[in-house]
């Protein structure tokens, strides 16, 4: 009988905790919906980039001198038989600089999302090839920015709104009164 009562108590005690356990994953799913993790990803991405970007410029189109300095003398490319120089380092700064400003913006906003996050993937295998011990930070973005293009920006986006627009027939409706 005592065994009985074992079993029964120590069953009570699971369940009570799988039920502790269900009422949490039900207050996450209810905070973490799925447009609000994909703002927060999009953001998440978009953050180390534009800060990158930001440390390039000196004005409109005008890259620092530091920035040209990193791709003709520091960063170097980590493939085999290397490491190699960076080709052209002045355009690569200057293209570089220009895609940690605009992908990170278009991120944000929602706007052209998918591209936006393949190209941000991009840089990020660039990036690696770059410095390949920050591969535990540059993995972290690849899954940001995978997560992003298969499951898209979520309905917090222009995207999403533009979307919207074309199904309810806004093309048709624009260009009839026009």
């Amino acid at each position: 009988m005592m065994a009985v009562e074992r079993r029964t108590f120590g069953s009570g005690r699971w369940q009570a905790l799988s039920g502790l356990v269900h009422r949490a994953i039900v207050v996450v799913q209810a905070i973490a919906q799925p447009s609000l993790t994909q703002l927060v990803l999009r953001f998440g991405l978009a953050v180390p980039f534009w800060r990158s970007g930001i440390l390039k410029w000196d004005g409109f189109l005008q890259l620092k001198d530091t920035a040209v300095l990193l791709f003709s003398s520091e960063f170097q490319l980590h493939l085999p038989g290397g490491p190699y120089s960076y080709p052209a380092p002045e355009v690569m700064a200057f293209i570089v600089g220009c895609a940690e400003i605009v992908f990170p913006v278009l991120l944000v906003l929602g706007l052209a999302t998918r591209l936006a996050a393949f190209a941000l993937l991009v840089m990020t295998l660039m990036v690696e090839l770059t410095v390949p011990d920050g591969w535990p930070v540059h993995v972290t973005w690849a899954a940001m920015a995978l997560g992003i293009m298969a499951w898209g920006p979520g309905r917090l986006s222009l995207d999403y709104l533009i979307a919207s627009w074309y199904a309810r027939g806004g093309i048709h409706k624009a260009s009839a009164a026009g």
